[in-house]
């Protein structure tokens, strides 16, 4: 007869079963963690490479350059305010009330055109005294000549000496030297009423009106200022050494304030003499006129003084926030700095160039970023994007692929 079991004793072997379960689930619990801890990391490590991996910057056609040899054009750099070649001040030539000045700034005015007049009333009245006394010295004049041809024939008939007619014939010279001086003194009061009427001297429009009608003036005072726009001049200030090269004769293209297209000039002629103070030469060029021209419009520009042969970059490439100038270049899909001096320049195409002959890593052929592509730093991966109607063209060879491979729709029964 087998020992009865007690009710509350379990059998061995489910410890066993039951120690085995907690023993797995505790191990499927740490795999898991171990897994889950093992892609954070994996996440982590992706994120930091993908961190640490630099971003490619994308460079449009327009903003890069190549280094070419060119025909340059070398020239020198000026600017000044245009001035008018004909200017004119009309002052007042003689005292008094202005009176009939009816033009104002902006009209236009003809060579010998009435502008103004001053008050004429002395003079006037001054002409006729003047003339009143050449009349009266014109009777004195007849009076001597009377008794000089009398005395004549006294002289003729013995009856008086010849010291009686060499004294009315000094008479008769004083007379006539009065009547001149007497004629004298009308001419300058005919010149001062004349001058009471105040013409233009050229054809031009008024720039300035400085007085009114009733103003009482004096004598030289400003009343108005006449320009002649038919042609202008710009006078530049340039240094010796600049100015050496320039010659009359030599052609500049100038960039005249608020015109939309330059100015071709001419250099007119050169100031014999450096300024006192500047030390500076004086060149004046010699501007035709375009409509929408001013005199004092601010105009810049370059001379052309020869041509040279050499391999350039524009000059708005090269950048200056670091000491030393440098251009950006694209090395290797990089960006690098290559140093530069600025040394020689000149003009190809009315853009500002930089020779860079002889500098490492300009090579002919060498691709450089403009100003507008901005700075980068050195090593930054670069691409450059593709022109819009590359992409076009490539999409339009897409799609039509597209529809060539597309199976045909099936035809109806």
């Amino acid at each position: 007869m087998s020992p009865q079991t007690h009710p509350h004793q379990r059998p061995a072997w489910l410890k066993w079963l039951l120690l085995a379960l907690l023993i797995a689930g505790i191990a499927f619990g740490v795999a898991r963690a171990l897994q889950k801890r093992a892609a954070q990391r994996a996440t982590a490590d992706t994120a930091a490479a993908a961190l640490q991996q630099a971003p490619v910057y994308e460079v449009a056609a327009q903003d890069v350059a190549r280094v070419q040899r060119l025909a340059l054009d070398q020239a020198v750099a000026v600017s000044g305010s245009l001035k008018a070649l004909q200017t004119a001040a009309i002052k007042a030539r003689a005292a008094g009330e202005v009176q009939g000045l009816s033009k104002r700034e902006g009209d236009a005015v003809k060579a010998g055109e009435v502008l103004a007049r001053i008050d004429s009333t002395e003079a006037a009245a001054r002409v006729r005294q003047a003339d009143e006394q050449a009349r009266a010295a014109q009777a004195q004049v007849a009076i001597a000549q009377r008794n000089v041809d009398n005395n004549q024939q006294l002289v003729r008939q013995g009856f008086i000496s010849t010291t009686a007619l060499d004294t009315t014939t000094g008479n008769l010279n004083a007379a006539l030297a009065t009547h001149r001086a007497a004629l004298a003194a009308l001419d300058i009061a005919r010149k001062g009423a004349a001058d009471t009427t105040l013409r233009s001297p050229l054809n031009g429009q008024i720039a300035a009106r400085l007085v009114q009608n009733g103003e009482r003036v004096g004598v030289d005072a400003r009343l108005l200022e006449v320009v002649d726009l038919s042609a202008f001049e710009l006078e530049a200030a340039l240094a010796p050494a600049d100015a050496a090269a320039v010659q009359p004769g030599q052609k500049a293209l100038l960039t005249v304030e608020g015109l939309a297209q330059p100015v071709a000039a001419t250099v007119a002629r050169i100031n014999p003499s450096v300024q006192a103070g500047s030390r500076s030469v004086l060149v004046y060029l010699r501007v035709p006129a375009v409509a929408g021209m001013r005199q004092g419009l601010f105009a810049q520009g370059q001379i052309v003084i020869g041509q040279l042969q050499a391999s350039a970059v524009p000059l708005s490439a090269v950048r200056n926030d670091k000491p030393a100038p440098y251009v950006q270049v694209l090395a290797a899909d990089q960006v690098a700095h290559v140093p530069v001096a600025l040394g020689r320049q000149g003009q190809h195409g009315g853009e500002a160039m930089l020779v860079v002959d002889g500098v490492t890593g300009l090579g002919e052929g060498a691709t450089v970023l403009r100003a507008t592509a901005g700075s980068l730093r050195e090593g930054t991966a670069v691409k450059l994007a593709a022109p819009a109607a590359t992409a076009a063209t490539a999409a339009t060879a897409a799609t039509a692929a597209t529809a060539a491979t597309a199976p045909a729709p099936a035809a109806k029964p």
